[in-house]
């Protein structure tokens, strides 16, 4: 069975007659616990729900491989998710490596947080840097494709390198999401991702999980999400489920879309660079064709200035100026105006949508366009 279908028919229930087609959620804090809990699936709703059971259920066949079964806890959101990792596998004085280009949150969690009790982050600028930062390293932490500048890492590589230093692996796998990319299966422990953004793709949720091979690991993370109450409810998961079915659509749609539009931006002269790693003239495309199925829905480039950056997101109809990425609708963000990240004042982190492709780059060429005129108004 191909993988689509497996996805759009993972949230069906068992073909009972009489019975409804797919789970609804469960609402309830306690459990009926008569005697001795052992063995009582669920007790207290911070610890387990039926609904998150078969939302990890789904989310860990999409993580799997015919040679492994992996396993899932989800979280009430992907920093949620990401923390987990962090406090469940670090200990005061063990060394974490991390490309300078990770998610910013994580590294500010990182900085303001953990170093404080006593970690040490190694910061990767290169990968010929690599096996040395490894040297008595507890975790390699990658994200790959990086957000927001679209840098692509090899997972096999790295993990292989990682394993022989005795060093585990994450990978932060949001933007492909399990259906675009397997971390696990490429040679990482654990697979991370804020699937608030293309796995549910509504931009109505806060979610996010982490997905392991390992029972030790696991028994780790869901300790973590217990004891830190770190939790999704019955509904976030439930809404998840209900998204889930329309992933392949989505995913196809708006990745042949980025691509569509990364192809086009490259035609333009108001553009500087453009940034996605499924153009062949992208660093890591190689790496990307091998590692990746779909090569995701963020697509960045650069336009010459702050200016120009504001004026094209101004002057363009059909891209909704917005924050996060992954959704149905098109977004376009100028990065620069959060601070955090290191790029260029004109540097535009674009989220390609499930709109029709020709009506989205005729209203980005007219928003081009318009550059010199809208300039000068400005001035």
């Amino acid at each position: 069975m191909r993988e689509s279908t497996k996805v759009v028919r993972s949230t069906l229930t068992p073909a009972v007659a009489g019975r409804e087609m797919q789970l609804g959620p469960v609402f309830a804090a306690p459990y009926h616990v008569p005697g001795d809990p052992a063995g009582v699936p669920y007790t207290y709703a911070r610890a387990h729900n039926p609904t998150w059971t078969e939302l990890e259920r789904v989310l860990g066949e999409m993580e799997s491989d015919g040679s492994f079964e992996a396993k899932v806890v989800v979280f009430a959101s992907g920093m949620a998710a990401i923390a987990a990792v962090f406090g469940a596998v670090l200990r005061p004085g063990d060394a974490i490596v991390m490309p300078s280009n990770s998610y910013y949150t994580a590294r500010v969690l990182l900085r303001e947080y953990f170093v404080q009790m006593g970690i040490v982050v190694r910061v990767l600028d290169a990968e010929a840097e690599l096996e040395k930062l490894l040297e008595g390293a507890r975790l390699l932490f990658l994200e790959t494709p990086s957000n927001p500048t679209m840098e692509v890492s090899d997972i096999a590589a790295m993990s292989e390198a990682a394993h022989r230093a005795g060093v585990l692996v994450a990978v932060d796998n949001t933007t492909p999401t399990p259906l675009g990319q397997r971390p696990l299966m490429l040679g990482a422990d654990l697979s991370v991702a804020s699937d608030t953004k293309s796995l549910s793709g509504h931009g109505d949720i806060l979610l996010g999980h982490v997905a392991v091979k390992d029972a030790a690991l696991l028994a780790k993370i869901d300790q973590w999400r217990t004891l830190t109450g770190g939790i999704l409810g019955p509904m976030e998961a439930w809404l998840a489920l209900r998204s889930i079915p329309t992933l392949p659509l989505r995913l196809e749609k708006s990745c042949a879309n980025a691509l569509a539009i990364a192809e086009f931006l490259g035609t333009r002269s108001e553009v500087e660079k453009v940034m996605y790693p499924g153009l062949p003239t992208h660093p890591g495309y190689a790496v990307a064709r091998r590692q990746m199925r779909y090569f995701g829905a963020v697509v960045s480039f650069v336009l010459r200035d702050q200016e120009a950056a504001e004026a094209f997101l101004s002057k363009a109809e059909l891209l909704t100026d917005a924050t996060s990425f992954g959704g149905v609708v098109t977004t376009a963000e100028r990065r620069a105006k959060w601070g955090g990240d290191a790029v260029a004042p004109g540097f535009i982190r674009l989220s390609a949508g499930c709109e029709d492709v020709e009506d989205l780059i005729a209203d980005m060429a007219q928003a081009l366009d318009g550059l010199p005129r809208a300039l000068d108004g400005l001035r």
